[in-house]
C-alpha cells in the first residue's frame, strides 16, 4: 500500500497525518502526539495533501440521499465522498468514513462500502434513538440519584433497587454506579435516602420469603357427626382487647375445668388441600401492620370461638389432683355457647365465679410445676399496632388473669399428652431439655435475662419427653389449632383415635414434625425483625424520645439496657460504677432503620 507524505491515514479509528515516510511512518494525531507506525497499522483515507487535522471540520451532506441513490449497491471511500459532500477532499473523505463506522447508512472498508436499504435504515435509526433516549434518561435518573431525589420516570431502577432490598436478586447496575453496596441492607438505605421508601415499608417478610397473601383453597363443611352439648355450661374466651382469632375458651363445671379448643381438623383432615396448604406456612403469620393467617380466611368466622351464638370445639375435660396433677382427662367434640372477654375485664371479676375457681386450679397446677423445676421468667412484653403509618406501643401490664389463662392453656397441653401416651397415640410432642440454673425464679430483670439465654430451645418429637422449662413429665401443644400446624396436626390425631379410625403413625408425624419448623422457623423470623423494624420506626416517629431502662448484662464499656416500655434491648455506654438491675435514664441520639439500629445516651 503506497502512503503518500501529508496523506490522511485511519489509526485505532481516529484521524492522523503522515508527517515523514521511511521504513515507519511519522503521524501526528490529533491530541498533538507524534508516533512511529508501521504503514500496516494505519488505513489510507486521502493522498493528501493535508496540512494538519484542524483542516477535517465537517462539510454539510446528503447522507440519505446518497444511501437512496446507491440502492443497497457499493461503493468506494472516493466516490461516497462525492455523493455526499460533492468533493474528495481530506476533510470529506474523514466526514465520509466516519458516515460509514457510524454504520447507519453504510458500512464496510474504504475500498467497498455497502450502503443499506432505506427501510433497514430506518428501523436502525428508531433503535438508536431509543437506546440514545434510555442513555439520556439513566444519566438524569443518576444525577438526581445522586442529588437524593427520584421522579416518577425512574420507576424502572427504583424498581431494581427494590428487587435487590427485598432479597429478590442479588446484583444491581443502580447500586453500581451509584458505587453502593450490593446488598439488602444498602439497597434500603438508598431508597430511604432516595425517599422512594420510608418506613412504612416493612421489607423484611418479602426478603425472608414469606407468603404474604391469605390461602387460596375452600374449607368443606362441617360433618354433621354427634357432639357432646356444652352449650349449657358458661364458657370464656378470654384475651387481649381487639383479637380477632379466638380460638380458646374456659369453663367450670364443679371441681371439673374444660379448655374448649376451635375444632379446626374436622374442617382440616390429614393430607387434604387445607392441610397441605397449612402444613406449607407452619403458622399464622402475625405483623404489627397485618396477619396472614395459616388457615383459610373463612375458618376464623366459622370456627373462632364466640363469632357465633354456638361454636364447634374439641373440648378437654380434667381434673386435678390435690398435688396439681391433671388427671381424668376427657376429650370429645362439642358445641358450646362463649362469651368474650378481656384480659382486663377478668382482672376485676376473680372474686366472681367462675373466676375464682379458675384462678386457684391455676395457682395449684403452677404450684406443682414450680415445685418440678418450671423456669419462670419475667420479662417486661408490649402490644405493637400499626395504622395508617403510625406505631404504637403499649406494655402488657402483668394481670393474674393473664397467668389464669396460660395455665390453663399449659393443663389442656398436659392433658393432650397423657391422653396420647396412655394410647400410644403418635403425636407431636413437645421437650425441653432441663436447665442447669440455681436460681429457677429470678427476681431481678438481669438474672432473668442471663436465665432466658441459657434455656435450651423446645423440641418437638414423635417421642414423649420432659419440658424441662414447664417443669412436666410430657406436654405437647394443642390450644392453638387455627395458627399453629402441629396444634392442628395433635387435633388430627386426637380426632381420629376418638372416631376409633387409623391416626398417622409415627413416621408421618417425624415428617410434618420437620416441615411444619422450617416453615414456622421463617415466620418466628420475619414477625421478629418486623418487630424491631417497627420499633425503630416509632422512634423515628419519637425523636425526641427520652426514658429509662434497666441494665440486664455489663460488659465495659458498654453493657446491654433493657427498656421496659419498648421491650427492646440496647447496648450503650455505661459507668463502672453503675450496677446490673440499676435503673438508668435514656435520651434517643438516632436511628438507623436498614440495620435495626437505635442508639441511645446515658443522661
Amino acid at each position: 500500500m503506497n502512503i503518500p507524505q501529508n496523506s490522511l491515514v485511519l489509526y485505532k479509528n481516529g484521524p492522523a497525518r503522515v508527517a515523514a515516510l521511511g521504513d515507519k511512518l511519522d503521524i501526528e494525531l490529533e491530541d498533538g502526539r507524534s508516533l512511529r507506525v508501521r504503514p500496516k497499522d494505519v488505513l489510507l483515507l486521502h493522498p493528501g495533501p493535508l496540512k494538519g487535522l484542524r483542516e477535517l471540520d465537517a462539510p454539510a451532506g446528503e447522507a440519505e440521499a446518497a444511501c437512496e441513490l446507491l440502492d443497497g449497491g457499493q461503493t468506494t471511500l472516493p466516490e461516497l465522498a462525492d455523493l455526499v459532500y460533492g468533493a474528495y477532499t481530506p476533510a470529506t473523505a474523514w466526514a465520509a468514513w466516519r458516515l460509514v463506522n457510524e454504520g447507519l447508512y453504510f458500512q464496510g472498508t474504504p475500498e467497498a462500502i455497502s450502503a443499506r436499504p432505506l427501510a433497514e435504515v430506518e428501523r436502525e435509526r428508531t433503535i438508536r434513538e431509543a437506546k440514545a433516549a434510555e442513555r439520556d434518561a439513566w444519566n438524569s435518573f443518576l444525577q438526581r440519584a445522586r442529588a437524593g431525589r427520584c421522579a416518577p420516570e425512574d420507576a424502572p431502577w427504583l424498581g431494581e433497587i427494590e428487587e435487590v432490598a427485598l432479597g429478590q436478586r442479588e446484583q444491581s447496575r443502580v447500586l453500581q454506579a451509584l458505587d453502593c453496596d450490593q446488598n439488602p441492607q444498602s439497597a434500603h438505605a438508598l431508597l430511604l435516602r432516595l425517599r422512594h421508601w420510608d418506613g412504612t415499608v416493612n421489607p423484611w417478610p418479602r426478603r425472608i420469603g414469606a407468603l404474604l397473601t391469605p390461602p387460596a383453597v375452600g374449607l368443606p363443611a362441617l360433618s354433621d357427626e354427634s357432639r357432646l352439648d356444652l352449650t349449657g355450661l358458661p364458657a370464656y374466651a378470654i384475651d387481649d382487647e381487639g383479637n380477632l382469632d379466638p380460638d380458646d375458651a374456659l369453663s367450670l363445671d364443679g371441681n371439673r375445668l374444660w379448655v374448649h379448643i376451635a375444632d379446626a381438623a374436622a374442617l382440616a383432615s390429614p393430607d387434604s388441600p387445607v392441610d397441605l396448604e397449612a402444613r406449607a406456612r407452619g403458622a399464622t403469620l402475625y405483623l404489627p401492620e397485618t396477619t396472614i393467617p395459616m388457615l383459610p380466611e373463612e375458618a376464623i368466622p366459622r370456627l373462632g370461638l364466640g363469632l357465633a351464638e354456638i361454636s364447634p370445639a374439641l373440648s378437654f375435660g380434667l381434673n386435678l389432683d390435690a398435688d396439681g396433677v391433671v388427671t381424668d382427662v376427657e376429650i370429645a367434640p362439642s358445641w358450646v355457647r362463649v362469651r368474650r372477654l378481656s384480659y382486663g375485664e377478668v382482672e376485676t371479676r376473680l372474686e366472681e365465679e367462675p373466676f375464682r375457681g379458675l384462678h386457684e386450679l391455676a395457682e395449684c397446677h403452677q404450684a406443682r410445676r414450680r415445685a418440678n423445676g418450671a423456669i419462670f421468667i419475667d420479662l417486661p412484653e408490649v402490644k405493637m399496632r400499626v395504622s395508617d403509618g403510625r406505631v404504637d406501643i403499649k406494655p402488657l401490664p402483668r394481670l393474674r388473669s393473664r397467668m389464669l389463662v396460660t395455665e390453663a392453656m399449659v393443663m389442656a397441653g398436659e392433658a393432650a399428652a397423657r391422653f396420647a401416651l396412655g394410647r400410644g397415640l403418635p403425636f407431636p410432642f413437645t421437650t425441653q431439655d432441663p436447665v442447669d440454673a440455681a436460681d429457677r425464679q429470678p427476681a431481678g430483670l438481669a438474672a432473668m435475662h442471663a436465665l432466658r439465654r441459657s434455656l435450651r430451645p423446645r423440641q418437638y418429637s414423635s417421642l414423649p419427653g420432659p419440658h424441662g422449662g414447664l417443669g412436666l413429665d410430657v406436654y405437647a401443644q394443642v390450644t392453638s389449632p387455627l395458627r399453629r400446624y402441629l396444634d392442628l396436626v395433635a387435633h388430627q390425631q386426637l380426632r381420629v383415635c376418638l372416631r376409633g379410625g387409623d391416626p398417622l403413625e409415627a413416621q408421618a408425624i417425624i415428617e410434618r414434625v420437620g416441615a411444619a419448623e422450617a416453615a414456622a422457623q421463617g415466620i418466628r423470623r420475619a414477625e421478629r425483625l418486623s418487630r424491631e423494624h417497627w420499633t425503630m420506626v416509632y422512634l423515628q416517629q419519637h425523636s425526641g424520645w427520652r426514658g429509662e431502662g434497666v441494665l440486664v448484662e455489663k460488659r465495659l464499656p458498654r453493657g446491654t439496657v433493657l427498656i421496659a416500655e419498648l421491650a427492646l434491648e440496647t447496648r450503650v455506654k455505661v459507668a463502672d460504677s453503675v450496677v446490673p438491675d440499676s435503673v438508668v435514664p435514656l435520651r434517643l441520639t438516632g436511628v438507623e432503620l436498614p440495620a435495626r439500629e437505635a442508639y441511645f445516651r446515658v443522661g
